[in-house]
């Protein structure tokens, strides 16, 4: 690389992607924070001339219930835990956005697509868990012609692709290839961010992640597009966590912004990456956040010629 990038996914799910963990009792307000803060988070990155990729969920894409039914792949996962399918709880959604809009987020996905430099990649069709049992190459590839083929429908093509829950496999990976995508976002290269079933995210894999967020317990997560199975690697290196408090927002601001400089001063990639439904609670807290890291890096773009890209940008000049 010539310069060094600051890369930014965001994981657009609504319930799609959180419904087998939290109730919309509970985290519905979550939800709703974040549709309100996608056209903020738009308008922010359009005046800071900030790229990003939105990782969609294919479900998301639909703008009724008929269209969603229509849209259904005709093989589906049969996981070992059934909580992990939503195919058995879609008479629970709603008709449209306008009764449901936990469910449906067309009108979000075509606002992201009117704006320069959001690129607009898949997390799936049905926030698919490739490592879970049940969750096979077949059903897989069905579910990625699931998700192109509603992406196509409002004149979206998918380039890029970021697992749910980071659950990516070598096998899963030539399916997405072979489904004509080009990227993907790889894991942080550290053993507790390695990918791994549900049952695999032990205390310990937690409790370093928590502590890596606030201390360099592994070093700068800072790298260079990679490639495997003929997919480039845009690995990830930071998941933004929602504001906590003044002390723990300081340490988590500082750690960022230590790795931003170190993908400035190395030409490497610094790659960030949060859910819009982090930013549904606290969102001036969140977004005051998320300003002091722009702050950072502009003045990064001044001295180094630091550049904003998204994942298709970074696959588009990898060697």
């Amino acid at each position: 690389m010539d310069s060094g990038a600051l890369v930014i996914s965001l994981d657009f799910e609504l319930n799609w992607g959180v419904r087998d963990k939290r109730r919309l009792s509970d985290y519905g307000r979550n939800i709703l924070g974040g549709r309100k803060a996608i056209p903020l988070l738009l308008d922010l990155f359009a005046t800071r001339r900030i790229a990003a990729t939105w990782a969609t969920v294919g479900l998301a894409f639909c703008g009724t219930k008929d269209e969603l039914i229509a849209a259904l792949p005709p093989l589906r996962p049969d996981y070992a835990d059934p909580r992990l399918t939503p195919y058995d709880s879609l008479d629970t959604v709603g008709r449209d956005k306008a009764s449901d809009p936990y469910h449906f987020g067309q009108s979000l996905v075509r606002k992201i697509a009117s704006y320069d430099g959001q690129e607009i990649g898949t997390h799936s069709f049905s926030h698919f868990y490739c490592l879970e049992d049940g969750g096979s190459a077949e059903a897989f590839a069905a579910d990625l012609v699931a998700a192109k083929a509603i992406a196509a429908r409002i004149g979206i093509t998918p380039k890029t692709i970021v697992f749910p829950r980071n659950q990516l496999r070598r096998e899963r990976l030539r399916v997405a290839r072979e489904g004509g995508l080009v990227a993907f976002r790889g894991n942080p290269r550290t053993w507790f961010y390695r990918a791994s079933r549900e049952e695999g995210q032990t205390l310990p894999k937690r409790a370093a992640r928590l502590a890596d967020t606030y201390m360099a317990i592994a070093g700068q997560h800072v790298h260079e597009p990679g490639k495997e199975e003929g997919l480039v690697d845009v690995a990830a290196s930071r998941f933004l966590r929602p504001v906590r408090g003044a002390w723990y927002d300081r340490i988590q601001l500082a750690r960022i912004v230590a790795e931003v400089t170190a993908a400035a001063r190395a030409n490497k990639l610094f790659h960030l990456w949060w859910h819009p439904h982090n930013f549904g609670a606290q969102p001036e807290e969140n977004f005051a956040f998320l300003v002091g890291i722009l702050d950072a890096f502009e003045r990064f773009r001044d001295q180094y010629g630091m550049k904003s890209l998204n994942m298709l940008e970074v696959a588009e000049g990898a060697p």
